[in-house]
């Protein structure tokens, strides 16, 4: 069987959905096939900043909100190693169910075709996906938005990839493990940890109150290579817990989550395309992604119609290139550069210097701290955001960012 299409959309998570939706707007002929429905629930929760989703008229999508964010850097011993930092910014859980059906009705008609590829053939005018089926798919250009793991993509060689890890569970606990009503972004208070224990990797407490008395709790490791396991986590998130007398009565649902942080941008003269985990879009000193998702998917959609309309016998290379100009613009690139080498240094911290860093870059104004964790900020803000928060840091700290530490 063969199909032909204009734009092929591998993939069947958000990245795909999003971009697929934005393609199927501007009316473009697409096709999409994954190894699975696009209706499969997704398992991983997603967080982002409130105003973020505001700004794209999607706070609808939220299925809850705190107004109540902090985050803990300090050591957890007395008044003022227990204080909080008051972020004063709403932060959001999407409702998942609600992000999937709207982005599925955006897509129209659109099937997609359960098959697993095998095989991408560049044929000149076209692009052909062979799957284990034996079925053939051709488009003018593929976008593989099937998540970092995917091997059709070229991408260079730095060396080992860091990744973010995480263990949570969404449950009832003994006694709160936050206050009511509250978000805690980033918990660093290494009270619950041996001397020996404060020596390795640093991890921190990602939490919230769900209501009717269920928690979301979440130890999380920034980035590391090789990353900790799932085993390692629990083991630091039940100690955490039960340094503060808290036990886990009910285990609704556990989460674990795994993602490079610091994955090398694709290479843009390759003539597929990419979209999301594939095109390295996920924040290097973040690890957020689906608000640049539903950001930058139109301009990627809007350039494709635009080629194909304006220049019709464009082939696959000379389209994915356009594709690749618009998606890592050169400012785009710069930023990321930035990203991954602040992610570079704060891996060789350790958990005091951690704890001192991020309690120094919430003290930025807040425009500068929230628009460099949603990636929001243009090249010449960014820049002035780093320099200030170099200002206002500690030697110690100016020094682990300029010639790097080596604890771990």
């Amino acid at each position: 069987m063969t199909t032909c299409a204009d734009v092929l959309v591998l993939g069947a998570g958000p990245a795909a959905l999003c971009i697929a939706a934005e393609l199927v707007e501007q009316g473009l002929v697409v096709k999409a096939l994954a190894s699975h429905a696009p209706e499969q629930p997704w398992p991983n929760t997603y967080g982002i900043w409130a105003e973020e989703l505001e700004s794209l008229g999607l706070a609808s999508l939220l299925a809850q909100r705190w107004t109540n964010t902090v985050s803990y850097f300090g050591d957890g011993v007395g008044d003022d190693g227990m204080a909080p930092i008051n972020h004063n910014f709403d932060y959001g859980l999407f409702d998942l169910a609600a992000l999937q059906k709207t982005l599925l009705a955006r897509c129209g008609d659109l099937i997609w075709n359960v098959e697993t590829a095998e095989k991408i053939n560049v044929l000149g005018a076209q692009t052909e996906v062979l799957c284990r089926s034996g079925n053939a798919y051709q488009a003018r250009v593929v976008i593989d938005a099937s998540g970092h793991r995917s091997r059709f993509i070229r991408r260079p060689d730095h060396g080992p990839v860091a990744e973010q890890a995480a263990y949570g569970v969404v449950g009832r606990f003994s006694s709160p493990p936050v206050a009511s009503g509250q978000f805690v972004l980033m918990d660093f208070r290494p009270n619950h940890l041996s001397r020996e224990e404060r020596k390795q990797p640093p991890t921190f407490l990602y939490a919230m109150d769900l209501g009717d008395g269920i928690f979301f709790v979440e130890e999380t490791s920034l980035a590391c290579a090789p990353p900790l396991t799932s085993t390692k986590l629990r083991e630091r998130l039940l100690a955490r817990l039960s340094s503060r007398g808290v036990e886990i009565t009910e285990v609704i649902h556990e989460e674990r989550c795994l993602f490079p942080m610091n994955l090398p941008l694709p290479d843009r003269q390759q003539p597929l395309l990419a979209f999301g985990g594939a095109a390295s879009m996920v924040h290097p000193a973040s690890g957020y992604m689906v608000g640049a998702l539903l950001r930058r998917a139109p301009a990627l959609a809007r350039e494709l119609a635009r080629s194909l309309a304006v220049e019709p016998a464009l082939d696959s290379q000379a389209l994915a290139k356009r594709g690749w100009r618009v998606l890592w613009t050169p400012g785009q690139v710069q930023r990321h550069r930035i990203f991954q080498f602040g992610l570079s240094r704060l891996m060789g911290f350790d958990e005091a210097e951690l704890r001192l860093f991020f309690a120094t870059f919430f003290s930025l104004p807040q425009q500068d701290w929230t628009g460099f964790l949603a990636n929001t900020l243009s090249l010449p803000k960014l820049v002035r955001a780093m320099i200030r928060l170099s200002l206002i840091s500690s030697w110690d700290i100016r020094r682990g960012m300029a010639l790097g530490s080596t604890h771990f």
